[in-house]
């Protein structure tokens, strides 16, 4: 994978930042497809995805199965570790504050985020919701993750 970073940014085209967003892309179109609100995430550790996700709220009759919890838990279980400090969280929408606590106690090293929420992003609560130690990169795809989001609940409006 290394290589394969490496190779990308040598010739121009994406950075490891936008290839890890758009395979949070690709989960968050999972989500859209199975009519929950599309967001996806992936957890990185060594230029390596150790888990991904998408929000599973309907399906499981669970308002805590964001995107971001799922991810997680699977990664504190590939590292066997509750702490992440050497991970990063790349997700296509800005962390409600639930997902932002989580985020601070497993004391993520870093987190990219692509499209803002103005209504129910962490940042609008308390924007220190995140361990002091939390790197923080958004707008990354960020056109491509809003518009995601705009669709998703355009069509929510046409079907009421």
């Amino acid at each position: 994978m290394t290589v394969f970073l490496s190779r990308i940014r040598a010739e121009g085209s994406e950075t490891a930042d936008e290839y890890f967003m758009r395979k949070a892309w690709d989960e968050a179109l999972l989500a859209f497809e199975k009519d929950e609100v599309p967001v996806g995430a992936v957890v990185v550790h060594n230029n390596r995805i150790i888990s991904k996700a998408h929000n599973l709220t309907e399906t499981l009759t669970d308002v805590t199965a964001h995107a971001e919890m799922l991810a997680l838990t699977a990664a504190f279980h590939a590292l066997n570790s509750k702490y992440l400090e050497e991970c990063t969280l790349y997700v296509t929408l800005e962390p409600c504050p639930m997902c932002a606590g989580a985020l601070r106690w497993a004391q993520i090293g870093r987190l990219v985020y692509g499209a803002s929420d103005d209504k129910n992003g962490y940042r609008y609560v308390n924007s220190a919701m995140l361990h002091p130690g939390t790197q923080v990169t958004t707008g990354i795809m960020e056109k491509d993750c809003a518009r995601l989001m705009i669709e998703f609940f355009k069509n929510k409006r046409l079907k009421i």
